[in-house]
């Protein structure tokens, strides 16, 4: 069986190609800025210029004939909606195309079913990206969420603060090396709420900071990563110490963050639990997590035919715990 995924939610064009769990392709291109911050239009204009270039990349990569192709998932939600908009309709023109069957797959859970390959077999995931901020759980038929962010999504706070000081987007990877430079924990709020997690007033804290001129970069960036990725990995400990589970997982980009694996990395040997983190190209947004998790959907019957794809839509503020899971 070969799954094509398609994962188009917001900067990041991607096609991954998947037989039988076993990912043959994992394409992709990425929308940056020199400075600000994604502009939706124009990541969904580079994700229509793109997609041609990187569908037939990744059909080289997993050295196959498009024929050969029994199913095209791709990223229903959630997601910026001209983002979102481009990748279905790549799909249906895939599946018009070929007569091949559609598979609309979540975005947050396609980035925990790819943890998968890890070896993790029943964790807690943090998922941490642009706009989600979630501890994750499978219990009683779906994957529930025990904690979350109550304004902002960690990854778009760290790209808000990197476009106030003018660094461009994404944000993360040149935040991550200014706190490396950085020497002085500045003192910053720290906002849990229980298992929940706030950001927008840390963020207005920081550029306070930032515009006084009195604070050196490196040592912001150094105390953000400081402060909030301890805020995160305390939510996760709780959550483990609540579901009674033994795996920690993390997903989604900001998981790249080398500081932020390393804090939960300690904090489960320290609680003697298990810690699993897929390599970076598979914490990234990626086609190949979506023709994963499109596979697990497509061998359970949870398909459109090619058929009925007219109605099919996308769902731009679909929630994880919203989707039932037959599957498990």
């Amino acid at each position: 069986m070969i799954i094509l995924g398609i994962e188009s939610t917001a900067h990041t064009f991607g096609v991954g190609i998947v037989k039988d769990g076993k990912i043959l392709a994992n394409a992709k291109k990425t929308y940056t800025t020199e400075t600000g911050g994604i502009i939706p239009m124009e990541a969904a204009k580079h994700h229509r210029e793109n997609k041609e270039e990187i569908y037939f990349e990744a059909l080289s990569a997993a050295g196959i004939k498009e024929e050969e192709i029994d199913a095209i998932a791709f990223s229903q939600g959630p997601g910026l909606a001209p983002c979102l908009l481009q990748g279905m309709h790549f799909a249906k023109e895939l599946s018009e195309k070929l007569k091949k069957p559609v598979v609309p797959v979540n975005h947050c859970i396609a980035h925990l079913e790819i943890g998968r390959t890890t070896g993790a077999k029943d964790p807690v995931m943090l998922y941490v990206s642009g706009a989600n901020t979630q501890i994750i759980a499978y219990a009683s038929g779906k994957f529930r969420v025990f904690g979350e962010t109550l304004d902002i999504g960690i990854g778009n706070f760290i790209d808000t603060f990197a476009r106030y000081a003018g660094i461009g987007f994404p944000g993360g990877p040149k935040i991550e090396k200014l706190a490396l430079e950085g020497k002085n924990l500045i003192r910053i709020p720290y906002k849990v709420k229980g298992m929940d997690i706030a950001l927008s007033g840390i963020l207005t804290n920081l550029r306070q900071k930032l515009e006084s001129e009195k604070y050196n970069l490196s040592d912001l960036a150094f105390s953000l990563q400081e402060n909030v990725f301890a805020m995160i990995t305390e939510v996760s400990e709780r959550a483990l110490a609540h579901t009674g589970k033994k795996e920690l997982l993390l997903g989604g980009g900001v998981a790249c963050n080398k500081r932020l694996q390393e804090m939960c990395r300690i904090m489960c040997k320290e609680r003697g639990a298990k810690f699993f983190c897929p390599e970076n190209n598979l914490l990234q947004d990626n086609g190949s997590m979506i023709a994963y998790t499109g596979e697990l959907l497509f061998k359970n019957g949870n398909f459109v035919p090619f058929k009925n794809i007219k109605n099919l839509d996308i769902a731009p503020r679909q929630r994880t715990d919203e989707v039932e899971i037959k599957y498990r």
